[in-house]
């Protein structure tokens, strides 16, 4: 997490459009120079230790190094891969973590700045049939940046991968110069509708603001469309596509493999990192409530920690452990991990195994404590969990029951 974004002493008027020049004529340069030839090399997949947890050891094999700060990692129904990078890159990785040279071709324009950059990445429930694949990113134009959504048909051409019939899913709006809090996860529930988590921008009172998609969590039908039954549908005012408000900066989502609902986990000020089930309609109170605190001074936000009408959290950190990636546990290398929610781990550099009594946390170890930046975290088809490390050659590693 970064501390809350500060200006030199110009007016609104000119500091607004010097920064949002330097934005996007930034975003510009690295989203047109950034390419395959810049990628660093690929380290050998021949690493590997063992570490002790509470539920026996666990082996953490290093599959890919070389990977320029990954966020987001998909698997493919034919055992490949995807794993987007920040800068503006969507990488291609064989089964056994072998990384294809060549991006895949055909990306959106991504505005890489702050925070943003090319975020999750994510394939339609129909992937096998119908090839598409969702893309959250920064977008820059003339009014700013905010997170965007596209999707694009995957299909593949010489050995080449590509998107085509790339179409814009939603735009976020109002768009902003500053540079952090953008989200951002995407989920896909049972009946195909489409989560988008996004972050305040920064600009924390704008996540209680019903015209306002920041601070919110999106919910959609898989081309875009809104839902009849969205919650604010019939708000005089409010963005349609709102599914809840009051949220900080969502970087953690997984639908419950019992229930159905969507799970997440957001980011907060100082201390007050927040796991929650999303419902509609509901408010998550940021920043009228919050077990935050004002970066450095320490200070109250807001009228404190609980009101009428808002949401408490399942689960809180405090001090802060900056939460990333998120997965239930449902496969079966790990039995007794079954239905944990794992959880990742930036400024804790940890994967905090959490067990579940229902939507009450009952216990929670920490495994990998020091060892990474965990962006983000999943449970591959073949049951092993899967973590991305946030670092400028930043690795994929997989975690498999180690020898007893």
């Amino acid at each position: 997490m970064h501390r809350p974004y500060s200006a030199h002493r110009l007016s609104p008027a000119a500091r607004r459009a010097c920064a949002l020049a330097a934005l996007l004529g930034a975003a510009s340069l690295l989203s047109a120079t950034v390419g395959p030839a810049q990628a660093q090399a690929q380290t050998p997949a021949n690493e590997a230790q063992v570490v002790r947890s509470e539920r026996g050891p666990v082996r953490v094999a290093t599959l890919t190094a070389g990977l320029e700060f990954p966020w987001s990692l998909a698997f493919l129904p034919d055992g490949r891969m995807l794993v987007t990078e920040r800068p503006g890159r969507l990488r291609v990785l064989a089964r056994d973590g072998t990384l294809d040279p060549n991006p895949v071709e055909g990306l959106p324009k991504v505005a890489v700045v702050g925070q943003g950059g090319l975020l999750d990445v994510l394939p339609h429930p129909a992937f096998a049939s119908n090839r598409w694949i969702y893309l959250s990113f920064a977008g820059g134009d003339a009014d700013g940046v905010g997170t965007d959504v596209v999707r694009g048909r995957l299909v593949e051409q010489a050995g080449r991968l590509r998107l085509e019939e790339v179409q814009v899913v939603f735009r976020m709006a109002p768009r902003s110069t500053r540079g952090q809090h953008f989200g951002s996860r995407l989920a896909f529930d049972a009946k195909g509708y489409l989560y988008i988590t996004l972050g305040d921008r920064g600009e924390m009172q704008r996540a209680q603001r019903m015209d306002d998609h920041a601070g919110s969590v999106i919910r959609l039908h898989d081309d875009g469309r809104v839902p009849a039954d969205n919650p604010f549908v019939r708000t005089p005012g409010a963005r349609p596509e709102k599914f809840t408000l009051g949220n900080r900066n969502i970087q953690g989502a997984a639908i419950h493999p019992a229930t159905g609902e969507l799970w997440t986990h957001e980011h907060g000020p100082q201390g007050g990192d927040e796991v929650n089930v999303i419902r509609a309609g509901r408010n998550y109170g940021w920043p009228v409530i919050t077990y935050g605190a004002n970066y450095g001074i320490g200070t109250r936000i807001g009228e404190g920690t609980a009101r009428a009408g808002m949401e408490q959290p399942l689960a809180r950190w405090t001090p802060s452990i900056a939460p990333s990636g998120m997965a239930f546990y449902t496969g079966t290398a790990f039995p007794a991990w079954k239905g944990n929610l794992l959880v990742g781990a930036l400024r804790g550099q940890a994967l905090h195994r959490l067990e579940l009594d229902g939507e009450k946390v009952v216990h929670e170890e920490r495994l990998l404590q020091g060892q990474a930046r965990v962006r983000d975290v999943r449970t591959g088809p073949d049951g092993f969990v899967y973590l991305l490390t946030d670092e400028r050659n930043g690795r994929l590693l997989r975690l498999e029951p180690g020898p007893r």
